[in-house]
């Protein structure tokens, strides 16, 4: 079984479906704290740290063979914790950092929540040192789409991600650094690759079963 640790109840049926699409028979358990996120927010990802061990810790006693955390924000929190969990402990953005690293020098990361932009950047130069390449990475915030999201306004928040995607021209890869965004691929106009994390991350996570 793979556990995925969230901050959002909508990435429940996002992985879902991703199951049934591309992974069938692999046994999912969702947990969800939005206050992670909440916190994380207002105080930084370390002061977190405790209750994501904790809830990294209900996982594996749940059964999990592996523990996918799906939020950028507090990714590197949770990978940290992997020791202790006795279980590996994946961040659903590391391959999709990968891909970007492997696309070219030039990765901008588009975010709609300041707290994600500082981890899923240095995600993405720690990939380029772990594969020896030289990268520049522009990290992006995407006016006003934050607040479309807490209003519910899912549509809004999804065209304006997709538009900031298409006003840039000089990158080799465009990240986008939260779950939550992976909608806007399929609006944009860009020529430029736009990576999100979901499908690469339950890939990973998969494998994760698979080996353990």
């Amino acid at each position: 079984m793979l556990a995925l640790l969230h901050t959002s109840p909508l990435h429940v049926p996002v992985f879902d479906a991703l199951r049934d699409e591309a992974h069938p028979g692999l046994e999912l358990r969702h947990f969800v704290d939005e206050g992670l996120l909440s916190r994380a927010r207002r105080l930084g990802a370390d002061a977190v740290a405790d209750d994501v061990r904790a809830a990294l810790a209900r996982a594996a006693a749940h059964g999990a063979r592996a523990v996918l955390c799906t939020c950028s924000t507090i990714g590197a929190v949770a990978e940290e914790a992997a020791a202790a969990t006795g279980v590996p402990v994946l961040r659903v953005d590391r391959p999709m950092a990968a891909a970007a690293v492997a696309a070219g020098p030039r990765v901008v990361v588009l975010a709609t929540s300041q707290s994600t932009l500082g981890p899923t950047a240095d995600l993405v130069r720690d990939e380029a040192r772990r594969a020896g390449r030289p990268v520049t990475v522009r990290p992006l915030l995407v006016d006003g789409a934050w607040a479309r999201f807490e209003a519910g306004d899912i549509e809004e928040y999804v065209r304006l991600v997709a538009a900031a995607a298409d006003a840039l021209t000089d990158a080799d890869a465009i990240v986008l650094a939260q779950a939550s965004m992976t909608p806007a691929q399929q609006l944009v106009r860009t020529t430029v690759p736009v990576l999100s994390s979901p499908r690469p991350g339950l890939a990973a996570g998969a494998r994760a079963v698979r080996a353990g």
